[in-house]
């Protein structure tokens, strides 16, 4: 047989339940199921579980925003605000360091994040100071594993520095 026939013959017996699930645009008129989730201790606590319109985050490929019927997705999430905004349109925006953005079928979002914070309980004088002193250690004469870790520490620190300045 050849290949041709074969794939004509396969794709011939998809079963019918493939055939007719067709993918639409995500609505905001929905709701979607979000969980934010931050380990602490030995379990995962949530700090967030509700019904809300519209979550924005820092994915690694960049800003996206979640409205209900997203197609099902995993996103790294770099640092940066985790935004949601429920159904009222108030706004809850949250800074994370890192973590993982799981969209699954049925409007649930699961956010697990490695550290997370409300946006307004930083100070921007501190961001500053503390970015610079990160800056320092990274540029200094330390060993290689100090510098590599205040640039990281600096990434993150610029990172708050923008959200907080987009406040």
């Amino acid at each position: 047989m050849s290949a041709l026939r074969l794939l004509s013959s396969t794709s011939r017996r998809v079963p019918s339940a493939f055939l007719q699930q067709k993918r639409g645009y995500a609505e905001a008129a929905g709701k979607l199921n979000l969980s934010l989730v931050l380990p602490h201790q030995v379990r995962l606590q949530s700090l967030l579980r509700q019904d809300v319109v519209q979550v924005n985050i820092s994915a690694a490929t960049g800003d996206m925003g979640i409205l209900a019927n997203h197609v099902p997705s995993i996103e790294p999430l770099r640092p940066g605000v985790v935004e949601v905004i429920d159904s009222n349109n108030a706004s809850k925006k949250w800074f994370v360091s890192s973590g993982f953005a799981n969209v699954h079928p049925g409007n649930k979002l699961t956010i697990n994040v490695v550290e997370a914070a409300p946006l307004d309980s930083f100070s921007p004088e501190a961001v500053r100071s503390n970015l610079q002193e990160a800056l320092k250690v990274a540029a200094g004469n330390g060993t290689e594993e100090e510098r590599l870790e205040a640039r990281i520490e600096a990434d993150v620190y610029e990172a708050l520095q923008h959200a907080l300045g987009s406040k």
